[in-house]
């Protein structure tokens, strides 16, 4: 049985839903961002008390084929953006589109229409996101978060953050941690 959870965005994530499963006495779960495969079948009670326990800390069950899809693009451009960064060969609209087996302007079209944004805007908003991050841990050059990003140079992430935010790296990096955002609130 394959159930789709909503809201999962990162290794953390998994452990949480991984120990819920775990707790309501199913063992033999892989779990995956935004997804968990269960090998055996779940009584209904047994799966009201994780829906209950998910909901407790901030994830819930996808019942909605649409909104199934969307929450699989996400995962996917968060997947992108956080830790295979650097891989992809083919451009975005490509890759999820074969990821997903969907048209991608049906995607695009359902992401817009249920999301209010469009994907490369959400990309976008993660990537800078990601960008903050990296900006606050101190720990790379600009030109090497650019790189790691996918940008083709430091002057592209440069204008693309400051139209985003109002701020250039270097006078965000001085007010750091007060201005960002948590990867399911982008």
């Amino acid at each position: 049985m394959l159930i789709y959870i909503k809201n999962m965005v990162c290794n953390r994530c998994v452990m949480v839903v991984s120990s819920i499963f775990r707790d309501a006495g199913l063992h033999e779960t892989e779990v995956q961002l935004g997804k968990v495969q269960v090998k055996n079948p779940i009584s209904t009670e047994t799966l009201k008390e994780i829906e209950i326990q998910l909901k407790k800390v901030g994830f819930e069950i996808i019942n909605d084929s649409k909104v199934r899809i969307i929450e699989q693009v996400k995962n996917y451009i968060i997947d992108l953006t956080y830790i295979h960064s650097a891989e992809i060969k083919s451009n975005y609209s490509d890759y999820l589109a074969g990821q997903l087996h969907l048209d991608y302007n049906y995607l695009s079209t359902l992401f817009s229409s249920v999301e209010g944004t469009t994907i490369e805007k959400y990309m976008i908003n993660l990537k800078i996101e990601r960008v903050k991050e990296l900006l606050v841990y101190d720990e790379k050059t600009l030109s090497e978060i650019a790189l790691e990003m996918g940008y083709s140079s430091v002057a592209h992430l440069s204008g693309q953050f400051k139209k985003v935010t109002g701020f250039t790296p270097s006078y965000f990096k001085k007010i750091g941690n007060q201005k960002r955002k948590p990867v399911d609130k982008v």
